[in-house]
């Protein structure tokens, strides 16, 4: 199984998020993220869906997918190249001793500090997912309190 990003345009009506996750659950498969916002068009919303499957089942989906009355369109991007990004707020217990190392990781990944505490840190960070990864794992050691993800999107890259 391979891992897919597709990029799905739809018009902004009740119901389209229920259909589409039940295309995916119909044939037992996970969405990983899933991401839906607006577009420059009132009516239109671009979903960015995650998942890991075979080939073959992926195709199936998009096949599945086009043929929605509400979907406009849909975009695999794995068949082209495209900008991924994530972004993530971690909270993390910050005492004295460990605050400056913590501080150091943050300029390193280029994140931002959010909130401070007495106690904790909450930190922002973006990029694509191997990078949130990372940041995640290395702060683990200071004592993640609470993680909020947002998954992927992505944008087919600009052609020059």
């Amino acid at each position: 199984m391979s891992r897919h990003v597709l990029s799905v345009l739809v018009e902004n009506e009740p119901g389209v998020l229920s259909r589409i996750s039940g295309l995916f659950s119909g044939r037992g498969f996970n969405i990983e993220s899933l991401n839906v916002g607006p577009t420059l068009e009132r009516d239109v919303s671009l979903m960015t869906i995650s998942t890991s499957a075979p080939e073959v089942i992926i195709e199936q989906i998009i096949k599945q997918l086009r043929k929605l009355v509400t979907v406009i369109k849909v975009v695999d991007m794995n068949e082209h190249k495209a900008v991924e990004r994530e972004m993530v707020l971690v909270k993390v217990s910050a005492m004295d001793t460990s605050r400056a190392e913590i501080l150091r990781i943050v300029d390193i990944f280029r994140c931002k500090v959010v909130d401070v505490a007495a106690d904790e840190l909450t930190i922002e960070a973006t990029g694509n997912r191997d990078k949130v990864g990372a940041i995640i794992d290395l702060l683990r050691r200071f004592g993640i309190k609470e993680i909020a993800r947002t998954g992927t999107v992505a944008l087919k890259r600009s052609m020059q």
